[in-house]
């Protein structure tokens, strides 16, 4: 069974000294500030399900506040109405900012989130500063086009920032969601209310003091830390609000798109569900392959939209990849994500910990084999093993639904026929993997089966260049490249006539 290396706050402190934690209120035109209610939230830490801050719950009213503020900032102040180049240069500076406490930020996914700290610092912070300086870099090329009209006319278009933007992120990945969504739509020119989820709001909250710092003007980044039925619903079925970009569950994006629709029309985009297959061919090198498919769903936990969590292995190699992945699983350590020799921290918090057991359960009771894995570890915090079943069916609860935790259902199959229908027959379409030597088959794969994202001989890579998103339940919008920088503005076409001229 995988290794065990459960941590205590003292353990933790041998590895990292945990700074105090500075902000825990609301952030609304610039300041922080106490919700209308007066109510607060605890902050849970995933490593002992122990308390670690109480923060300000906000709620509609809040989010008015929050929206009143964006409003003005969007209507009368300086951010829209700066050019390019002069936001591109204040975003530049929050992200300098953020390299300037990477240590301290990482700390806090870390403790809300249970992510793994080397990883929070090391790759996860230094990508969101990435992503600003990637989209400040393109704040000062958005352009329209010159339109060849109509004898006596001539036009031209124009892209206009979109307005306030609601932004709902999820706990998985605190930190890249924030920027995955705010930093496009600052470039743009759009003002922002950000509702982080509430596992997860001290890093959110973090980089509002630090927006601030870099010199954001007021009610252009505004954070309201709550719950989704509340403040997340309020934001989704604002008047004021002009569009809405959601990270989370296909059944909570569906609610989105009805409040949406039932209040202003506004648009929105949304990167939902995935039950995402990798199928792997005989040709392929097993080591590699091994390495491929356990890392695309034991990463982070198997806490990922994209997570490789049906895995199709050729009969010709099956044997062998099933006792390559167990061996693998087996040494896998998990413990206290502070510690550098471990490879995955908890669950995000008791409801997903315990919805993550129910789906082994169902597992085990419609007739998949365990091979390992499939219990939790320790006595305290929401740690469980890596777990892996073969024997496992189209039909089953656990090849059909989006279980989000370290689960993976390996399959076997014969003709890459089968493959593309098997990997198909699902209602989500989020990404997919092919591991094989041959082109053509990879190619042929990768054309067939629906989904936003294909990874040919590896998974999990992306690029700040280039688009994400899904197709089917799996949403729609997309996230990177300047395809996302295009959903925050909005074309508006300008007509004008030309008396007499001699040019048709």
């Amino acid at each position: 069974m995988a290794g065990q290396c459960n941590g205590n706050s003292k353990d933790t402190e041998s590895f990292v000294k945990i700074p105090p934690l500075k902000f825990s209120k609301l952030f609304i035109n610039g300041k922080f500030v106490d919700s209308v209610s007066g109510k607060t939230f605890e902050t849970i830490d995933p490593r002992t399900g122990e308390a670690v801050a109480r923060v300000s719950e906000g709620d509609k009213e809040d989010v008015d506040l929050a929206v009143k503020a964006a409003r003005q900032a969007f209507d009368h102040g300086p951010w829209p109405r700066m050019s390019g180049s002069e936001r591109g240069s204040i975003m530049m500076k929050f992200a300098d900012l953020i390299e300037q406490n990477i240590e301290e930020i990482a700390a806090l996914d870390t403790i809300t989130a249970g992510k793994l700290f080397s990883h929070c610092k090391f790759i996860e912070v230094p990508v969101a500063a990435r992503i600003l300086r990637y989209y400040a870099g393109a704040a000062d090329k958005i352009h329209g086009t010159v339109l060849k009209l109509a004898k006596g006319i001539q036009g031209h278009t124009l892209k206009e920032p979109i307005g306030v933007v609601g932004s709902i992120i999820p706990w998985n990945f605190p930190t890249l969601m924030f920027f995955t969504k705010a930093a496009p739509a600052l470039a743009a020119g759009c003002t922002v209310v950000v509702k982080p989820a509430e596992q997860t709001p001290l890093s959110a909250l973090y980089y509002a003091h630090l927006a601030h710092l870099a010199g954001i003007p007021e009610g252009v980044l505004n954070v309201v830390n709550g719950f989704g039925e509340t403040a997340g619903a309020a934001i989704s079925s604002h008047m004021d609000v002009d569009k809405v970009s959601f990270t989370g569950s296909t059944e909570v994006g569906r609610k989105i798109m009805a409040a949406a629709a039932a209040s202003n029309l506004k648009p929105v985009s949304l990167e939902l569900g995935g039950k995402s297959p990798l199928i792997i061919f005989e040709d392929a090198d097993i080591d590699e392959a091994v390495n491929i498919a356990f890392n695309g769903i034991f990463y982070n936990k198997g806490e990922v939209c994209v997570a490789s969590s049906r895995v199709y292995v050729q009969e010709g190699i099956y044997e062998k990849f099933e006792k390559k992945l167990v061996e693998k699983a087996n040494a896998w350590i998990v413990g206290d994500p502070f510690d550098p020799q471990v490879n995955q921290g908890p669950q995000i918090d008791k409801k997903q910990f315990e919805k993550i057991l129910s789906y082994i359960e169902h597992g085990k009771r419609e007739g998949a084999t365990l091979l390992t894995g499939g219990k939790p570890i320790g006595n305290k915090g929401f740690y469980i093993q890596p777990t892996i079943f073969s024997d496992v069916n189209e039909d089953m609860t656990i090849a059909k639904e989006e279980i989000f935790g370290p689960v993976m259902s390996l399959m076997k199959f014969k003709t890459m026929e089968e493959a593309i229908k098997r990997a198909n027959n699902t209602a989500y379409g989020l990404a997919a993997g092919v591991i094989t030597k041959n082109l053509n088959v990879a190619n042929t794969v990768s054309r067939s089966i629906r989904a936003g994202f294909i990874w040919i001989n590896c998974y999990c890579r992306f690029d700040l260049d280039c688009p994400y998103g899904g197709y089917k339940t799996s949403g729609f919008g997309r996230d990177f490249g300047l395809e996302a920088l295009n959903q925050y503005v909005q074309i508006k076409s300008v007509i004008t006539p030309i008396h007499d001229s001699p040019w048709h």
